[in-house]
């Protein structure tokens, strides 16, 4: 099993849970769900995310993803990030972590969440 990883919100997270499929607002705007790989999660999180306190990590596995997975950077560079080309089911998702970040607004792997 392959885990990949998306940071979201938990007020998304329920609405996705509801209704049985979680499409993030990139998935509109760029045509895919933006994850990473465990080793990318804090360095995304403190880039694009720091210091908010709303934040939950998904874990994905990637076989129970029907829609395509492509690793690919778009920016530019060697370190490619897992995106998935449509809506994510629900089942595929194994496991939810809060995730807050640490005072000076950077985040901590989640406790008990093997890397």
């Amino acid at each position: 099993m392959t885990i990949i990883y998306h940071l979201s919100t938990r007020a998304a997270w329920q609405a996705a849970a509801a209704a049985g499929a979680y499409t993030a607002d990139s998935l509109a705007s760029e045509g895919f769900i933006h994850c990473s790989t465990a080793q990318q999660v804090r360095a995304t999180a403190t880039r694009i995310f720091a210091g908010r306190t709303d934040l939950i990590l998904l874990c994905v596995d990637s076989a129970q993803v029907e829609p395509e997975i492509r690793y690919e950077n778009l920016e530019g560079g060697d370190n490619l990030f897992p995106h998935i080309y449509g809506p994510l089911a629900v089942a595929a998702v194994v496991a939810v972590h809060d995730f807050p970040p640490r005072d000076e607004g950077g985040f901590d792997w989640p406790p008990g969440l093997p890397l």
